[in-house]
C-alpha cells in the first residue's frame, strides 16, 4: 500500500478530531528497549511522535486486520497490536496504569473499519427488529379495535373517573328545626345580628320563636357590671374616709398653735 507521507503528516498535525491521545512506551523493532512516545489516535490511524506538539510523526500504524491483545510477559501494563499473517510485525506498547491500558485497548479495538462495519450491521439488524415489532403491534391494535368496538366503549366508561354524588350544602351556623331532622325539609333561622340585638324595636321580629340557650352579652354586662360598680363605690367611700382622717389632725394642730 502506497502512502503519501506529506498528506499523512499534514493529517496527523491538523485540527481534525482526536479519538484518544497520551503517553505510551513502545518497544523498538531493532533496539528491544522501550522508548516513551506521544501517541495520537485519529480514526483507524495511530500516530506516534517523539515529543508532544511536533508537526511530523515518527511513525503511523494502520489499525486494519489486527487484534489487540494483552502482553503478559512484557511490561506490567503492556499490550500488543498483532497483525496476523507471515512477515507481519507486532507492536508492543505499555501504559502508565491499569485504567489507562484498558482505555487504550478499547479505543484501538474499536478503531478499525471492520469493527465499524460490524457495528453498522448490528445497528441495522436492531432497527429492522424494532420496525417489525412496531408493525405487528399496530396491526394487532387495529384488529382488536375493529373486532370489539363495544368492549372499547365499556373500557372507556370503566376507566373514566367517577363523578361525586350531588349533595345539598347548608350553613352550619344556621339552626335547623325539628322538621328538617325528620327529613321533611330544611328551614333555617337567622342568627343573632345587629338588627336582632336585644333592646331594638325590631328584635322580637326575629327572636320570638328562637329558644335562648345561651346568656346574651347584655345579661353578662349587667350582672358583672353591678358587682364592679358596687366594689368601686366601696373603694371610693373607703378612700374618702381615709382622707378625712388625715385632714382632721392638721386642723386641730392649727387651732392649738
Amino acid at each position: 500500500m502506497k502512502i503519501n507521507e506529506k498528506n499523512l503528516a499534514a493529517f496527523a498535525s491538523s485540527a481534525t478530531p482526536v479519538d484518544r491521545e497520551g503517553w505510551l512506551v513502545k518497544r523498538g523493532e531493532v533496539n528491544k528497549g522501550y522508548q516513551r512516545r506521544w501517541f495520537v489516535l485519529k480514526g483507524n490511524l495511530l500516530f506516534y511522535f517523539e515529543k508532544r506538539g511536533e508537526k511530523e510523526p515518527v511513525g503511523v500504524i494502520v489499525l486494519e486486520g489486527c487484534t489487540i491483545e494483552l502482553a503478559e510477559d512484557e511490561e506490567q501494563f503492556g499490550f500488543k497490536i498483532v497483525f496476523h499473517g507471515t512477515g507481519n510485525r507486532s507492536y508492543t506498547l505499555g501504559a502508565e496504569s491499569q485504567e489507562s491500558m484498558e482505555q487504550w485497548m478499547k479505543a484501538l479495538a474499536c478503531a478499525s473499519y471492520d469493527y465499524m462495519k460490524l457495528m453498522v450491521a448490528e445497528l441495522q439488524r436492531q432497527l429492522d427488529e424494532m420496525e417489525e415489532c412496531d408493525a405487528v403491534t399496530a396491526a394487532f391494535g387495529e384488529k382488536s379495535s375493529l373486532s370489539s368496538p363495544q368492549s372499547e366503549t365499556n373500557d372507556n366508561k370503566a376507566n373514566s373517573s367517577p363523578m361525586p354524588p350531588p349533595r345539598q350544602r347548608h350553613n352550619p351556623f344556621n339552626k335547623v328545626t325539628q322538621e328538617a331532622s325528620n327529613g321533611s325539609g330544611y328551614q333555617h333561622y337567622r342568627s343573632h345580628s345587629i338588627r336582632s340585638a336585644p333592646g331594638r324595636a325590631d328584635s322580637g321580629r326575629y327572636t320570638e320563636n328562637i329558644p335562648r340557650s345561651k346568656v346574651t352579652f347584655r345579661e353578662l354586662h349587667n350582672s358583672y357590671g353591678r358587682r364592679i360598680l358596687s366594689d368601686f363605690n366601696e373603694w371610693r367611700h373607703a378612700k374618702r374616709l381615709e382622707l378625712e382622717k388625715k385632714t382632721v389632725p392638721t386642723q386641730d394642730l392649727l387651732i392649738t398653735l
